[in-house]
């Protein structure tokens, strides 16, 4: 009976009437089901079988009909979208973390929409969250707001929010590498191969993670009673790593020891390898270093690069698992922090710390004697 219906191609039966557009309802006659079964092939069920789903699909066609989907998630409250704010996502940190969302986000059914703002102050970052608003969204992911100092994001209490950044912790669900401990692991491997103090190129001053980097590096250095030398300054780029390599090779030809260099992301120490190969240093053999990201071309640098591991697949899952969460409570009227029950969120529930780990290659070694 489907295929007989959806094979009428008379005029009567493949427009809608004159004035109005396509419904459900001409879809239905023109492929021989009920209404309740086109509702179902719009909404994607399963519960439909292959040759009726077949005669829906081309009597959809044939009238012209799409699915009101915006309407549809109005009516149900739910579109199947999450929201992602990201500022400069061609930096390597920033558009791994983008891809391991948009994957865990597919594993679960949703899609993403992302807006890249151009500077990370608070209106740009609010600015995004209406536009996200506006296009209908479950939830949002705000990755590293890139504040030197973080304030309160002003977002709908009703809207479930996870942030990347552990600056917001008890304020925002949160997500991050544990990096403190991962930078302590560098430093305390330099320091156990023998080298008597780590020196470090750090990221740049207003961004958090580079901080929090620079801190771990003064604590673990402190911890082990050795002197903390000068701080080197980049901006993530290779380009920022090979000028302050040059900085370290002036110094070094001026009688400084440096003989252990901590960088505070990959592409940086990518420059610094370069930097003090062309200046004729050897690395490890006068020189070691150490990245941090593990970033895939980690492992093909000459030599090949001791990194901390940054798992951001891992980041991913959990930043879209712990929204999925909070759609869900939200669904059951138990929007939690901020949400209209007014009930605190367990403490496990609001934080994730995902392992920083140390990946020992060949650009780490003791100091010559």
């Amino acid at each position: 009976m489907p295929a007989r219906a959806a094979n009428d191609r008379s005029p009567s039966r493949t427009r809608a009437a004159a004035g109005r557009a396509p419904s459900l309802a001409d879809v239905a006659r023109l492929a021989g089901v009920s209404t309740q079964t086109v509702s179902r092939v719009s909404t994607g069920s399963t519960q439909v079988r292959p040759e009726t789903r077949a005669a829906v699909l081309e009597a959809m066609c044939a009238v012209g009909y799409a699915p009101n989907a915006a309407a549809r998630a109005l009516r149900s409250g739910a579109f199947g979208t999450f929201g992602v704010i990201v500022h400069q996502i061609s930096r390597t940190g920033e558009s791994r973390s983008v891809e391991a969302i948009v994957a865990a986000a597919r594993r679960h059914g949703y899609a993403v929409t992302l807006v890249d703002v151009e500077h990370a102050g608070d209106s740009d970052v609010e600015a995004a969250v209406a536009r996200l608003q506006n296009q209908l969204i479950d939830g949002l992911i705000v990755l590293r707001h890139e504040t030197e100092t973080p304030v309160h994001l002003r977002v709908p209490d009703t809207l479930p929010l996870v942030v990347s950044d552990a600056r917001f912790v008890g304020e925002h669900a949160t997500v991050g590498a544990d990096q403190l401990a991962g930078t302590a692991a560098a430093v305390e491997h330099l320091l156990g191969l023998g080298h008597v103090t780590v020196h470090h190129v750090g990221g740049p001053p207003t961004s958090n993670p580079a901080q929090v980097r620079r801190t771990g590096w003064v604590a673990a250095l402190e911890a082990h009673g050795r002197q903390v030398p000068p701080l080197t300054t980049g901006d993530w780029t290779p380009a920022s790593g090979y000028r302050a390599g040059t900085e370290l090779v002036a110094r070094i030809h001026d009688g400084e020891r440096i003989t252990a260099v901590f960088s505070a992301n990959d592409e940086m120490a990518a420059g610094l390898l370069l930097a003090l190969t062309r200046a004729g240093l050897s690395v490890p053999g006068d020189v070691s270093v150490i990245g941090f990201d593990s970033i895939p071309l980690s492992a093909y640098l000459q030599p090949p690069l001791t990194t901390v591991e940054q798992d951001f697949a891992a980041m991913g899952e959990a930043l879209v698992e712990m929204l999925i969460a909070q759609v869900r409570r939200r669904g059951a009227g138990r929007l939690v922090p901020g949400g209209p029950s007014g009930e605190a969120a367990p403490a496990e529930a609001t934080r994730r710390v995902v392992p920083a780990n140390l990946i020992v290659r060949e650009s780490t070694a003791p100091p010559r004697r």
